[in-house]
């Protein structure tokens, strides 16, 4: 079953999903093929600053400068997402080592490669503890039981300096009843 599905994507929790994992989460599709699915969660961030862990990363990240639950599968491997500066689909010099384009600008970044190589290759860096991973047909199943809304991706998304209030933001945006949805509360009984 085939729902259009692309890297670039945003899956956004429905209200009903109450899995602890992806509760009210907005999930940046990174990759979808035949064999399944793969994300990261953009409105999760942790209290571990980058440069606890990966300091040579510290300057080159974001605000907020932390380490983000990027979903519950290989929760102790990180994951960075960048992407290059502009809004050219191929920068003029090539992609820099380490980079590996996933869709439009954005991509994986390999954070065992040099800082000093990258960091000024990118114009933006978020890393993830982990990541949303489904099975082949697993999240098109999950969409079909009204688990998760897909809707399009803003470049802001990846990087706001606010990602509590990522969800509502997203949804507030969307047309007609995705737009309502946002206004839900956290918990029903206080409706």
């Amino acid at each position: 079953m085939s729902l259009g599905l692309v890297p670039g994507q945003l899956l956004v929790a429905a209200p009903a999903l109450v899995d602890p994992n992806f509760e009210r989460s907005v999930v940046l599709l990174l990759d979808h093929d035949d064999n399944g699915a793969l994300g990261v969660v953009l409105n999760r961030p942790s209290p571990v600053p980058v440069g606890e862990v990966l300091p040579g990363w510290s300057g080159v990240v974001g605000e907020p400068d932390v380490l983000f639950h990027g979903g519950p599968v290989s929760i102790d491997s990180a994951l960075a997402v960048a992407t290059l500066p502009g809004d050219r689909e191929e920068p003029e010099d090539g992609e820099p080592v380490g980079w590996r384009r996933l869709f439009g600008g954005t991509g994986i970044l390999d954070l065992d490669a040099p800082t000093e190589l990258l960091a000024p290759a990118v114009s933006g860096l978020r890393i993830f503890a982990g990541y949303a991973g489904w099975g082949s047909e697993q999240l098109e199943a999950e969409i079909a039981e009204g688990s998760w809304y897909v809707v399009p991706s803003l470049p802001s998304d990846l990087f706001t300096g606010d990602p509590e209030h990522l969800w509502t933001r997203v949804l507030r945006r969307q047309p007609d009843k995705l737009a309502w949805v946002s206004t839900c509360p956290a918990d029903p009984s206080m409706n």
